[in-house]
């Protein structure tokens, strides 16, 4: 099956296995062997199936111009779903209108799933689960572990707040990501990492013993993913598909932020409740999210021999 990839990315070709920002689309990109092309580029083949994820800034996309190109043409959620709301009302409509014209709508999580379903009442709604390429990490030490790192930062997308007041239940110290926007005065409860390639990023995330991120944006879950790969117990909230499998004990409903302070506290306190929940999320990581289990799971969507 021959797969293409159309995003707003300025490159076109395959990406490499062992690329050091490999971010959760080029993730998808080499575990199904595809190749990229940006969406206004003209492909030199035909293929099975292209996958759109539609430019934040540019929703007017005509899906049109793929199918040219491909049997069937899929479009892949970016950000939460909703996002498209925040857009002027006639790029919305449009936006819909582009979903609706799709062969197939690729989610994040099974709240998206059942989110695009009923807006456009589409038949061929499904859930492209969120990967890591072990290749690209290489060797990771193993360290000592100390302190607390959230998921995000103030900015309402990444919730910060919940998880600022919840680390700093037990801790004097947070640290987070950089993320691509933040609110001014942040660095006064909060210090933020520098940024960095997504390699740097795991190695660097291994050096912290507590994971809090409690996001009600429903998103690719890539913290609470990378958290599970390295064994480290992560607090989130509920919706989140990577929180909920990787790390059930550790799962609150949306809000409870009450019950996500006991819970770092316990694991604080207990050492037997804080390795028993870090063997959990590398266990679920290696038996829901490993690459053969992708593939598994599109080869049978699609069967594909």
């Amino acid at each position: 099956m021959s797969i293409a990839f159309f995003t707003e990315m300025r490159f076109n070709g395959k990406v490499s296995r062992t690329h050091e920002n490999m971010r959760t689309e080029f993730a998808w990109m080499c575990a199904l062997d595809a190749d990229h092309y940006n969406y206004r580029q003209v492909p030199n083949q035909q293929y099975d199936i292209g996958i759109v994820i539609i430019p934040k800034k540019d929703p007017s996309f005509d899906i049109n111009s793929i199918k040219k190109y491909c049997k069937k043409v899929g479009v892949m959620q970016e950000g939460p779903h909703w996002y498209f709301q925040d857009y002027a009302l006639d790029k919305q409509i449009w936006y819909y209108n582009t979903l609706r014209e799709a062969d197939i709508i690729f989610t994040h999580n099974k709240t998206d799933k059942i989110y695009y379903e009923g807006i456009t009442e589409h038949p061929d709604v499904r859930v492209m689960s969120t990967l890591m390429i072990e290749d690209a990490i290489g060797e990771v030490k193993d360290v000592e572990r100390d302190g607390i790192i959230i998921g995000g930062n103030f900015v309402h997308w990444y919730g910060g707040f919940d998880s600022y007041i919840v680390a700093s239940s037990q801790f004097d110290k947070i640290i987070a990501p950089s993320m691509g926007r933040r609110q001014p005065g942040e660095e006064q409860l909060i210090e933020h990492l520098p940024y960095m390639t997504w390699k740097q990023w795991i190695h660097k995330l291994n050096e912290f013993k507590y994971g809090v991120h409690l996001m009600r944006t429903h998103a690719a879950g890539t913290f609470a993913l990378n958290c599970a790969y390295l064994g480290i117990p992560c607090i989130g909230y509920r919706g989140l598909d990577t929180q909920e499998i990787c790390h059930p004990s550790l799962t609150v409903e949306v809000g409870d932020v009450k019950k996500a302070k006991e819970l770092l506290a316990e694991l604080k306190e207990n050492s037997y409740l804080y390795f028993k929940a870090s063997a959990q999320a590398k266990e679920n990581y290696k038996k829901y999210y490993n690459e053969n289990k992708f593939n598994t799971t599109w080869k049978e969507q699609f069967k594909v021999s």
